[in-house]
């Protein structure tokens, strides 16, 4: 392989890690609708929409059937691109100083985005989730809202991980948890309620379930280690 086919093949890796919100990503894009995709971080969304898969099936109330995939596919909306959107956008939002040492290239400190943008592209996200939770509710006929109150409980954890005064993840084990438990247990809890009834011990289970995301939040916490001392940020 000659060095420009290398360069080549560097600069094609950047722009996908750029494009699905990874570290090493590319700097420089100018299409907004990247730059807005790039804050909503697609790799994040893959545990979420399987937590929903897993939680309809935990339900046993799930059916092949056109009318119940459309619905499965609705919540994998809400709980990825939707609301696992809102959260990484937000968490940019309130992370701009430290991304500015840690990524630089991140479409706050870079620049790329304005402020104004960000905000509108939070309450875009969150309320489309909570709007199409509720739309949600009515199709599988609850009676209690169930989806809508779990989409509101993610946005509000989503928001006190991040934001200050509680912003939970300057406290280590107790933010990864709660990142890891949202990552898992939530929309486990929402798909089963789409199709079943959420139980105790469904919530309990996932749960304890939820720890493993707790290593996962703490391996990630890795590459901000830079930025987050000198911000007296106790991530680790």
């Amino acid at each position: 392989m000659t060095n420009r086919e290398t360069k080549t093949e560097e600069n094609s890796t950047a722009k996908t890690r750029q494009i699905l919100g990874m570290k090493g990503a590319a700097s420089g894009e100018t299409n907004i609708w990247k730059i807005r995709l790039q804050l909503m971080k697609p790799i994040t969304w893959i545990p979420l929409i399987w937590g929903v898969v897993c939680g309809a099936a935990s339900s046993g109330n799930y059916s092949w059937n056109l009318e119940n995939v459309l619905q499965s596919a609705t919540c994998m909306l809400i709980a990825g691109p939707l609301m696992a959107g809102y959260t990484q956008t937000l968490n940019d939002f309130y992370d701009k100083e430290i991304d500015a040492i840690n990524e630089p290239y991140r479409p706050i400190p870079s620049g790329a985005i304005s402020i104004p943008q960000v905000v509108t592209q939070i309450l875009v996200l969150l309320l489309s989730g909570v709007g199409i939770s509720y739309i949600l509710d009515l199709w599988a006929g609850h009676d209690f809202p169930m989806i809508t109150i779990l989409c509101l409980f993610g946005a509000f954890l989503a928001y006190i991980y991040s934001a200050p005064p509680l912003k939970l993840k300057q406290n280590g084990w107790l933010g990864n948890y709660a990142l890891g438990s949202s990552y898992i247990a939530l929309p486990w809890w929402t798909g089963h309620a789409l199709f079943g009834e959420l139980n105790l011990t469904i919530v309990i289970l996932t749960l304890f379930y939820s720890f493993a995301g707790l290593g996962i939040a703490v391996v990630n916490d890795f590459k901000s280690v830079e930025g987050d001392e000198k911000l007296g940020l106790k991530s680790l």
